[in-house]
């Protein structure tokens, strides 16, 4: 029977930096079925530990439950467990920008920033829209149009300004439309009173927190409907939602950039008011309308 290689946490102290060297290091004491899946992980990581145990075991070629002994035979406490560990390490590895610095900071003499970044946001651009799928995309707006739905809006500690720059579109065009707090008192009356025809939109990138996965999941539980707008890693909020539209997010600088985040945002307001037609710009004059009269008052 191949040995337990010992309880871990999402820090992995000591040898195990990362969870790829913890599985490197304990290859030799899984059974042939947990190798499969060490395989599977290693060759697709870490995304192929951030889907489902089902996806892993299908990925994999063996069933769900030896995809969890190969977790607990690496020590974690069940699948969520080694997937914190994952995000963990990715946040440090990937999404912090004083690891990014050393590395964006240097340049070749001569090489212009400003021209660098040019081609950089423009692949940005042109890879998230290549990899957009157009099927979630047309199932968000369909959600966003239908008017019998509330819309619950929450971004993290930046993502909240693209989650209130959304907000402040989609209210012009339809009512319903609500920006979640970031405080948990706020997120857990939004859950406490969401409906099942309600639909969660969450927008959560690299550097995720376990606050957004939690909300998103609650919210889920009660019947919501999970929409996630976040990078091409995909945040762990995946797992529950039914819309996953992803946007690419490394720039010159050592700051991930929400530029292509933003677009996809734009994008999706323009396909909402083109859908709502004349029943959205009966709204949008009315609010103008009513601004004025409020400026006078």
């Amino acid at each position: 029977m191949p040995r337990n290689l010992g309880r871990v946490t999402s820090d992995l102290p000591g040898d195990h930096a990362s969870v790829r060297k913890l599985v490197q290091a304990g290859m030799g004491a899984l059974s042939d079925g947990e190798r499969k899946v060490a395989r599977a992980l290693l060759a697709q990581y870490p995304m192929a530990g951030l889907t489902t145990v089902s996806d892993l075991a299908s990925l994999a070629g063996v069933s769900s439950p030896t995809v969890v002994r190969f977790v607990n035979r690496l020590g974690f406490d069940g699948f969520s467990v080694l997937q914190r560990a994952l995000v963990h390490e990715l946040n440090a590895e990937l999404g912090s920008p004083l690891r990014q610095y050393p590395v964006k900071a240097r340049r070749p003499d001569g090489d212009s920033l400003l021209g660098r970044a040019r081609t950089s946001f423009e692949a940005m651009l042109s890879a998230t829209y290549d990899d957009l799928p157009a099927s979630e995309f047309d199932e968000l707006v369909r959600l966003l149009v239908d008017e019998s739905r509330a819309i619950h809006v929450a971004g993290g500690r930046f993502s909240r300004t693209l989650a209130e720059y959304f907000v402040l579109h989609l209210r012009l065009l339809r009512a319903d439309v609500h920006l979640v707090a970031p405080d948990a008192m706020s997120q857990g009356m939004t859950v406490a009173d969401v409906r099942p025809t309600a639909v969660v939109v969450v927008f959560d990138y690299r550097r995720y927190t376990d606050q957004s996965h939690d909300f998103a999941l609650e919210a889920a539980r009660r019947g919501a409907t999970v929409c996630l707008m976040t990078d091409n890693w995909l945040s762990p909020v995946a797992h529950v939602a039914k819309v996953v539209l992803p946007a690419r997010v490394e720039s010159a600088s050592p700051f991930d950039s929400l530029v292509a985040a933003t677009a996809i945002g734009e994008t999706v307001i323009a396909a909402v008011a083109d859908e709502l037609g004349d029943t959205g710009m009966t709204r949008l004059a009315l609010v103008d309308s009513l601004r004025d009269t409020l400026d006078h008052t």
